[in-house]
């Protein structure tokens, strides 16, 4: 009888393959992204997404990336009573407002008795009735997940603010073994629902001495979080984003022909809007006004954006006090958007202190940031811009610096940072990404 031969294991020179390597079912190859409609909350998952890999760092909004990258939004109805109900979790919110609308419609009915009534404006209805739930089906998602899960291995699952918690989590609920939920931005309660949860230092400023002094002892424990960070916890300083050397390198090439005739330095405000934590009006747009005239002295040019929760009482002040400066050029807010460019060739910035995402932005290029307002934030925004300052990365504007004299900072890295600790725990679990 012949000795049976038995095939040479793979040769080292040649690779191994996969499945030798790590395993059938141990390497993440897709990912879906759960948006909420927010742009600040969708960027920061599809930074993450982009950092790992995952996802072509061109593309902003992605619905449907074959074998790469899905990007599901959670919505809510808007309008009329739905303004009342925002502050509920998007699952309840839409069946009280079904609910709502149910009784509404029986009630017309009941009053016309048989006579035809108007229908309810369509500006007051938003998304009607429980089927609005399933754009974005956390049982199709799941059901993909089963389905693929012997060709594609396990699924990365990246959501991002409040409203889309109970629908990850749901995912990570009925397909756990499949799936690696990681969840940015604190969902209060619970970490366990989920793999890793990446959120800013400052939500948990609510636990420090200074928040506890500010809080009636009566409702501390209606405040949240409650612990500490335990293990499934990423703390970062800002947000996350998109904005990496690559993306940069990108837009200074695109935008070069615009940017590069441009006199120097090069000032880039950017303007945002008023918040719950930081609010501000005509007197802060009168303010930077002022405060910009007083360095054009020594600005080559100075570039200004607004972003779409500017009020127009805010613009109209800056476009009559700086739009017939020469050096002055605001943006009209026509396509293309000159923000990558503007982050690119900028030598300072001045941001206005609401926004954690474009301040976060602008100090991931390590360039000078200045922000105006911040005094004028509470509670954790305060506290995100104390963190900054004392870092070194921001200073307050205040109208008397030098834009010619620059200075530095290690730029703010935390979308690369988060993505190294996925990568590590993904590790632990005998896991790893492979785009």
């Amino acid at each position: 009888m012949r000795p049976i031969r038995l095939p040479e294991p793979p040769s080292p020179t040649l690779g191994v393959p996969e499945i030798f390597e790590n395993g059938a079912y141990s390497v993440i190859r897709r990912a879906v992204v759960i948006g909420n409609g927010f742009p600040g909350s969708e960027n920061q998952s599809l930074g993450l997404i982009h950092a790992l890999g995952l996802a072509d760092n061109h593309v902003l909004y992605v619905i449907f990336v074959p074998d790469r990258s899905l990007m599901q939004r959670v919505t809510r109805p808007s309008g009329g009573i739905n303004e009342w109900l925002r502050w509920l979790p998007v699952s309840l919110h839409k069946i009280l407002y079904s609910i709502i609308m149910r009784i509404y419609s029986y009630s017309r009915f009941i009053v016309s008795r048989g006579k035809k009534l108007a229908p309810l404006p369509l500006e007051n209805r938003g998304s009607v009735g429980l089927s609005s739930i399933l754009e974005a089906d956390s049982k199709q998602i799941v059901n993909m997940a089963r389905e693929s899960y012997e060709k594609d291995g396990p699924l990365l699952v990246v959501a991002s603010g409040r409203d889309t918690i109970s629908i990850a989590s749901s995912i990570k609920r009925l397909a756990s073994e499949k799936v690696f939920l990681v969840q940015i931005q604190h969902p209060r309660s619970d970490l366990s629902r989920f793999d890793l949860v990446v959120t800013p230092r400052h939500d948990y400023y609510a636990l420090t001495p200074q928040a506890q002094e500010q809080i009636p002892r009566f409702i501390r424990k209606w405040i949240t979080p409650h612990e500490t960070p335990d293990q499934h916890v990423v703390l970062t300083v800002g947000a996350l984003h998109q904005i990496d050397f690559a993306a940069l390198h990108s837009a200074a090439s695109t935008w070069h022909d615009e940017f590069a005739p441009l006199p120097k330095p090069l000032l880039v405000v950017n303007i945002g809007g008023p918040t719950c934590r930081c609010r501000y009006g005509t007197e802060l747009a009168q303010q930077l006004s002022a405060f910009l005239t007083n360095v054009l002295v020594n600005c080559g040019s100075v570039r200004i954006s607004f972003s779409n929760r500017t009020p127009k009482k805010v613009s109209n002040i800056i476009i009559k006090e700086l739009a017939n400066n020469p050096k002055v050029y605001i943006w009209d807010g026509e396509e293309p958007n000159p923000y990558m460019g503007h982050l690119a060739w900028a030598d300072a910035f001045v941001v206005t202190a609401d926004s954690v995402s474009m301040i976060s932005e602008a100090c991931s290029t390590g360039k000078p940031v200045y922000v105006m307002g911040s005094e004028r934030c509470t509670w954790k925004l305060a506290d995100f811009h104390k963190s900054l300052r004392e870092r070194g990365v921001v200073r307050p504007f205040t109208g008397s610096e030098d834009i010619s004299e620059s200075w530095s900072y290690p730029p703010l890295n935390d979308t690369a940072e988060v993505a190294r600790r996925v990568h590590d725990v993904l590790a632990e679990r005998g896991l790893r990404v492979r785009p």
